[in-house]
């Protein structure tokens, strides 16, 4: 029922059973979607996109493909993931196969440009945020916000390069040092700092683009390693965001229930996640003290924290295999 292979020689198997091929670099994030996959007995096999090669020519096996493409595949390691996938997307694709984050997700995944687009275009409150190609207008491109303000990279994840800066002065030292991280794609975001009116970020988490449950995350301990997000209140004096490891200390993780699938933001989402084509997503938002709502991230491949699965009405990753399994079985129906 179950194998694992890298992308070496893919090609069409005669008689080969059809199954869901979970396309990713991560196997340490894979055990409670393999749990899923069997507790709900659909066929699935994990494919590694860290080396190998295509055949553009022959054909893809049968079934359902689901690319859970990182944007922080590169500090693992696998710098060039990032193409493969674009790559096998694009093979996938072209020959008519059945793709979940496929192309367009995949763009949107590795760009918070682009997914800050989106969300303005859908009319959302969104955080004002400048793009900087490179390193050397950073300082006078940020003396177009108030301090503090933050960095991020473009293709993020996992907090990369997000920091405060209390002052310009302290921000033009930080990218003269060799401290400054370069964004993997060469984009550095400059943003403005947003106030929380409670020390909390919710992220909604959606599975064929209909809500599965909400989840709160604290933020009032100061330290931002556990954070699943990156656009919390970061530390001040330009400190890192190091990482976000949503299995971490369960007391960060909570369940909103007040956020439910009648709260008229959810609704917006699915309408968004709709009209953009996205099935599986985790969009989070942050309440600022001076009254705004606002929207700052569109992840494609959410992790889900286990203390908040033990008490959700329903599992993240369990309706992803419910929702995979039936366009699998839906392939099958004559």
């Amino acid at each position: 029922m179950t194998t694992v292979e890298h992308t070496r020689a893919w090609s069409f198997a005669p008689g080969a059973e059809p199954r869901v091929h979970v396309l990713h670099e991560n196997p340490e994030w894979f055990p409670p979607f393999e749990a899923a996959f069997r507790a709900a007995d659909v066929p699935f096999q994990e494919v590694l996109l860290t080396d190998g090669s295509l055949d553009l020519d022959a054909e893809p096996a049968p079934g359902v493909y689901w690319s859970r493409l990182s944007a922080s595949a590169h500090t693992r390691g696998h710098r060039l993931t990032k193409e493969y996938t674009r790559a096998v997307v694009a093979w996938l694709e072209g020959w008519g196969r059945r793709v979940v984050g496929g192309s367009h997700v995949v763009e949107l995944e590795v760009s918070k440009v682009a997914q800050h687009a989106l969300l303005r275009r859908n009319g959302f409150d969104v955080p004002r945020t400048l793009a900087v190609f490179g390193r050397d207008d950073l300082p006078r491109r940020a003396r177009e916000l108030a301090v503090p303000f933050i960095t991020k990279h473009n293709q993020g994840g996992k907090g990369l390069g997000v920091r405060r800066f209390d002052s310009h002065e302290e921000f033009d030292a930080h990218v003269a040092s060799p401290e400054f991280e370069e964004p993997a794609d060469g984009i550095t975001l400059l943003q403005e700092f947003l106030r929380s009116a409670q020390p909390f970020i919710t992220r909604a988490e959606f599975v064929g683009g209909r809500f599965v449950y909400a989840v709160r995350v604290d933020t009032s301990a100061g330290g931002f390693e556990l954070c699943p997000a990156d656009a919390c209140e970061v530390p001040p004096s330009g400190q890192p965001l190091e990482a976000c490891v949503v299995d971490g200390p369960q007391g960060l993780f909570s369940l909103r229930e007040d956020v439910t699938a009648d709260s008229p933001l959810v609704r917006r989402y699915e309408d968004l996640l709709r009209g953009a084509g996205i099935e599986i997503a985790g969009i989070e938002f942050l309440e600022t003290a001076d009254g705004r709502t606002v929207t700052y991230d569109v992840n494609t491949n959410t992790n889900y924290n286990p203390a908040v699965e033990a008490v959700a009405p329903r599992s993240g990753p369990g309706e992803i295999a419910r929702y995979l399994g039936g366009l699998l079985r839906a392939q099958a129906r004559p």
